[in-house]
C-alpha cells in the first residue's frame, strides 16, 4: 500500500539548509499496524505529513495505493487527502458545538454524500468505535477526552480511506483512556483490516502496533517486528 524510496526532505538552501528526512526507504503492506517512532526534532512529523499528501519530498518517490503521490498537484493531493486517507489527530479537532453525530457527518456532507445516507454511515462508524448511543446527540465539548478521540476516529473511518494516520493521538489522555483508544485502533485493524499508521515518541505507545519504524536524525535506524506476547502484555 506504501511505498517510501529514498525520500528526503530539505527545507532553506546553502547555509541555512536543514535536512529533515535523509534516503528514507520503506513499504507498508495492506491492512499492516504500524508505528513510526522517533523524539522530538527526529523527522517523524514530516514523514507524517508526506504519507499524509500534506507535503512533498524534495527527493525520492512515494506511492500510495500505486499512485506516485510526491509528483501529483495541489488538487491532485487534496483528493487522495478526502479518498485515501483518514486524519486522527491529538487535539481531536472536533467543532464544540456540533453534536457528535454531526461531527462525524463533516466529512460525508464536505463530500455531498446524499442526505440519506449520512446518517447511517456515521452511526455505523460510532458503533465500529464503540461510542454508546446516549452520546451521540451530544455536543463534542460535553464527553470526555477519551470519547472525544473515538468521535475523531469515527470521523475518520467514514469515507472508506486506504490508509488512517494518527498523529500522537493518545498526546493528551491519561494513560487509561490512551490505552482503551489504542486498543480500538488495533480492533479496526484486526477485525476491519484497516491499515494503520502511528505517528508517535513512546515506546509503550509503539507496543500496540505490529511493527515500529524508527526515525532517528532524519534517518531510518530500525525497523522491527514487535513482540506477540509484548503486544499481548500491553493491551490486557
Amino acid at each position: 500500500m506504501i511505498v517510501c524510496k529514498s525520500i528526503s526532505k530539505v527545507y532553506g538552501s546553502g547555509d541555512n539548509q536543514t535536512v529533515a528526512l535523509d534516503n528514507v526507504s520503506f513499504v507498508i503492506k495492506e491492512g499492516e499496524f504500524v508505528a513510526i517512532m522517533g523524539p522530538s526534532g527526529s523527522g517523524k512529523s514530516t514523514l507524517m505529513h508526506i504519507l499524509g499528501a500534506l507535503d512533498n519530498p524534495t527527493s525520492g518517490s512515494y506511492y500510495l495505493d500505486g499512485h506516485d503521490v510526491s509528483i501529483l498537484s495541489e488538487d491532485e493531493l487534496s483528493v487522495i487527502r478526502k479518498e485515501k486517507i483518514g486524519f486522527v489527530f491529538q487535539a481531536f479537532n472536533l467543532l464544540p458545538r456540533a453534536t457528535v453525530l454531526r461531527n462525524v457527518m463533516l466529512p460525508l456532507i464536505y463530500g455531498e454524500v446524499p442526505k440519506d445516507q449520512r446518517k447511517k454511515i456515521a452511526e455505523e462508524a460510532l458503533r465500529a468505535v464503540q461510542l454508546t448511543e446516549d452520546r451521540w446527540d451530544h455536543y463534542s465539548n460535553e464527553i470526555s477526552g477519551g470519547q472525544m478521540q473515538r468521535v475523531a476516529i469515527a470521523r475518520a473511518l467514514v469515507n472508506d480511506p486506504s490508509l488512517i494516520l494518527a498523529d500522537e493521538p493518545t498526546g493528551n489522555l491519561d494513560t487509561k483512556t490512551g490505552d482503551f483508544v489504542l486498543d480500538t485502533f488495533r480492533r479496526l485493524n484486526r477485525e476491519k483490516g484497516h491499515t494503520i499508521v502511528l505517528i508517535t515518541h513512546e515506546d509503550e505507545v509503539a507496543a500496540f502496533a505490529d511493527r515500529t519504524i524508527v526515525i532517528r536524525d532524519g534517518h531510518l535506524v530500525e525497523d522491527r517486528q514487535n513482540r506477540k506476547e509484548e503486544v499481548k502484555k500491553v493491551i490486557q
